[in-house]
């Protein structure tokens, strides 16, 4: 299928026309408005530079519901043994500059860019994107952030400097959403690292549907 080319009207085209590899649409902005109607049609921007913005809508999607999240043994102990302080929303810019510099395997260059930055910056002012944010002897050494889309949050991205500082995180994160009666969390693309923790693969109909239920936009 082609890919749509956007323009400056506020739109976005249907995600079930997105091509083989999952992108929609390249162009647009990245405005607060145009994030948020991207987000509630289960769109989102993935790309290495501003000046050619990618939108994305893949099928299989990764979602992880909150009732399959998984807690093993040895995250147990380290729960229990309250190496880590864990905090929300106390310094969501570090979170996301910490999320963007971190080195990762088979990876180079950032999908961080500056203007993704200055626009959830944006949504964090505007109480939408959050962040949790994992401490050890009162230094930051790990964490995740993401922004809610009626009941369902959409995770962006996670880091850790020390060992199992990015599943604690993902722990206080899926504890969080229970307690506020969220669905799902929209983990986009799939990886082992988050399967092995209860996300699964639904095909992209079944995402949109579900997504529909849970945000009533």
């Amino acid at each position: 299928m082609a890919v749509f080319r956007l323009v400056d009207e506020l739109f976005f085209p249907d995600p079930l026309l997105s091509n083989e590899d999952g992108l929609l649409a390249i162009g647009g902005d990245l405005s607060v408005e145009r994030l948020l109607l991207a987000y509630q049609n289960g769109i989102f921007p993935w790309f290495e530079n501003d000046d050619d913005i990618l939108w994305w809508s893949p099928d299989p999607r990764l979602i992880l519901k909150l009732e399959d999240f998984k807690v093993s043994k040895s995250m147990k102990r380290i729960l229990k043994s309250k190496k880590f302080t864990v905090k929300m929303d106390t310094c969501f810019t570090q979170v996301v500059e910490s999320c963007s510099s971190i080195s990762r395997t088979g990876e180079q260059g950032t999908w961080i860019t500056e203007g993704i930055k200055k626009s959830f910056l944006s949504l964090h002012h505007l109480g939408i994107a959050h962040s949790v944010e994992i401490f050890e002897n009162n230094i930051l050494v790990g964490g995740l952030y993401g922004l809610e889309i009626g009941q369902v949050f959409c995770g962006e991205s996670m880091f850790h400097k020390v060992s199992n500082a990015s599943k604690v995180a993902l722990f206080y994160l899926v504890k969080y959403l229970k307690e506020n009666n969220f669905s799902f969390i929209d983990a986009q693309m799939p990886t082992d690292h988050l399967k092995s923790m209860g996300a699964i693969e639904i095909n992209k109909l079944q995402f949109l549907n579900l997504l529909k239920k849970a945000t009533n936009f």
